[in-house]
């Protein structure tokens, strides 16, 4: 390598891709859906501020899709702006194989994903979402929503939670409205910043039981994530 920078992007996109493909073998075995690990953006304003959309869990989600090679070559052409000369180093491949990676991942994530609302909408939707969760308002839950919402709840089998989603918004509001008498109770709701968008910590007995949040476009509230696997909830920020 022609430099330590150099070297080190090509040894980390390589055990990156190693990690990639491990986990995905892992998640065959995974009960109920799957989402990606939190990263509490508000530690570092730069990440947040420069990589906020890029890490948002409804993005990540999409990039789970690619390949393993797709992926590490979209995230480095887009997140860090590297050159396809400089990938197809990194990935010992061609400038020409490099260009179809990237041109591959941004149609597959373009054709799929939704202009996601700003932060500030993102937040007031949230707020608005917890108020009528938890008060089991059906009418102002499936005035959020948008008609395709999605519930997705990451526990990986863990007792009370759901293991296949919930689609729409008529069976989204009713399925809050069912757990609203009891999952509410001693739930105290702290605000965190992760993946570069609001998200409520969900905290019981001053132990982290999960963190919620909402991806939402200009329609309205798209997806509801409930990140309430142990394992990952040892990552979640626990604001004061």
């Amino acid at each position: 390598m022609a430099s330590p920078e150099a070297f080190l992007a090509t040894t980390t996109t390589r055990l990156a891709i190693n990690v990639l493909q491990s986990a995905r073998k892992r998640r065959e075995t995974y009960i109920g859906p799957w989402l990606p690990e939190p990263v509490d953006t508000a530690a570092d304003p730069y990440l947040g501020a420069e990589r906020g959309e890029a890490l948002a869990f409804a993005a990540l989600l999409l990039m789970e899709k690619l390949t393993a090679n797709e992926r590490a070559a979209y995230v480095l052409r887009e997140a860090f702006d590297y050159s396809y000369t400089q990938i197809a180093d990194i990935l010992s491949s061609t400038e020409p194989a490099v260009r179809q990676l990237v041109s591959r991942a941004r149609k597959h994530i373009a054709g799929e994903r939704r202009a996601p609302a700003p932060a500030a909408e993102q937040r007031e939707l949230l707020t608005a979402f917890l108020t009528a969760a938890r008060s089991g308002d059906m009418a102002t839950l499936e005035r959020l929503f948008t008609p395709d919402v999605t519930s997705l709840s990451d526990g990986n089998g863990r007792k009370g939670v759901a293991r296949t989603p919930v689609v729409g918004a008529t069976r989204v509001a009713k399925f809050l409205l069912a757990i609203s008498s009891w999952f509410w109770d001693d739930v105290d709701v702290r605000w965190a910043v992760t993946n570069g968008q609001t998200s409520a910590v969900l905290v019981q007995d001053g132990v982290v039981y999960g963190l919620l949040t909402v991806s939402a476009t200009s329609d309205g509230i798209d997806q509801v994530l409930w990140l309430v696997n142990p394992e990952k909830n040892k990552a979640v920020p626990v604001p004061a």
